[in-house]
């Protein structure tokens, strides 16, 4: 099997609340998001999908996915799908870094191989650990009663974890952080997330002011180094995200035990064949992980729920279903939450089938 072409469509994905507001500012109201066919000479093909957090979240930027599969796709042309780590090696030497352009196509690969194999992908990335899995909500940073309110709201539809959206002034994350864990039964998961926002001396400010509160604190500050700091200064458990960028600084943090909880999301470490790496990584190594990525629609999420769908259940932490804050359907067959959960399909592959009507005129080809 050979692949004989690659074909990218930029979609925009409008947002249920309008606006996704996270630290320092930023924020999003429409993503822009890549789906990617990888067709092959026995007429099989499969898709996967890159959707950057804007442009000051990662290293990585929409119309990056899209110049990128540009430079990529051609030096891709005449290998088999299904030999990923040939291909995952292929892709590195071909292109430096940019590990986000190339893992819609990885993705697209492990879809190709389930159809080959006649199995989900979740068979292929180990099994099913896990019937359904536990899903996350990220709250948009607004004022706190807002934000509370809005929690309330998402506990009714069934979720039992939220990703709290910190990382703005310090007195305003303190009653951010209170007035959302005060709604909330003992049971339920809270995680401040600041997403790099806070300084040394604000995270543990804020740490101190909230010591008596049941929550996680994820990845207060800029740099790995400021945030080994502070957790080595902080009793709490501890979540990194920005920082995991890789295989290597995964093992140098489990070497340092600067953290408790990892979100492993697809498309910063390349895709799936990486992700799947450091995921059994963490297992053997007893840490926990949240399974996302940058954001997307629904191919990304029903990348997650495979890779989720074959993590144990103690080391997934949660996961999530951007295709549920969008108003676009652009797949058909992508898992659908559920009471706070989601599972993915038995079908063949990704179990998805696009929407081309959706996705229109491709705006690559090669």
């Amino acid at each position: 099997m050979k692949i004989t072409s690659i074909k990218a469509w930029q979609v925009d994905l409008p947002l249920k609340e309008g606006r996704y507001s996270w630290s320092n500012g930023n924020f999003v109201e429409v993503f822009d998001t890549t789906v990617v066919a990888v067709e092959t000479d026995v007429g099989i093909t499969g898709y996967g999908e890159c959707c950057p957090l804007g442009s000051a979240y990662l290293p990585a930027y929409a119309a990056g996915v899209r110049a990128g599969l540009q430079e990529i796709g051609p030096k891709v042309i005449g290998m088999d799908p299904t030999d990923l780590g040939v291909l995952n090696r292929h892709m590195d030497s071909v292109l430096r870094g940019h590990p986000y352009v190339k893992a819609p196509i990885d993705v697209a690969c492990w879809d190709i191989l389930g159809k080959v194999a006649g199995l989900p992908v979740y068979k292929l990335l180990g099994g099913a650990e896990q019937a359904e899995i536990d899903l996350y909500r990220a709250i948009s940073q607004v004022p706190p009663k807002q934000m509370a309110e809005n929690v309330a709201g998402y506990k009714r539809d069934g979720y039992r974890k939220f990703q709290l959206k910190v990382g703005g002034d310090a007195n305003e994350d303190i009653a951010r952080i209170r007035a959302c864990r005060e709604i909330l039964d003992p049971s339920d998961t809270l995680v401040a997330d600041a997403n790099t926002g806070w300084t040394m001396a604000e995270t543990a400010r804020i740490i101190a002011a909230t010591a008596d509160l049941d929550i996680y604190i994820e990845q207060p500050c800029p740099t790995y180094e400021e945030c080994l700091s502070v957790r080595r200064r902080a009793i709490r458990p501890w979540v990194l995200d920005e920082v995991i960028t890789g295989l290597d600084v995964l093992v140098r943090a489990l070497g340092d035990h600067a953290m408790d909880v990892i979100n492993l999301k697809i498309s910063k470490v390349g895709g799936l064949t990486k992700a799947r790496q450091m995921r059994d990584l963490c297992v053997s190594s007893g840490i926990p992980m949240t399974i996302e990525d940058t954001w997307g629609g629904d191919i990304v999420t029903a990348s997650i729920a495979h890779l989720a769908r074959s993590t144990p259940a103690e080391f997934c932490f949660s996961a999530t279903d951007f295709n549920s804050y969008g108003t676009v359907t652009i797949a058909d067959g992508a898992p659908q939450r559920k009471n706070g959960r989601m599972t993915a399909s038995d079908a063949p592959g990704l179990g998805i089938t696009p929407r081309m009507d959706v996705l229109g005129t491709p705006v690559l080809v090669i």
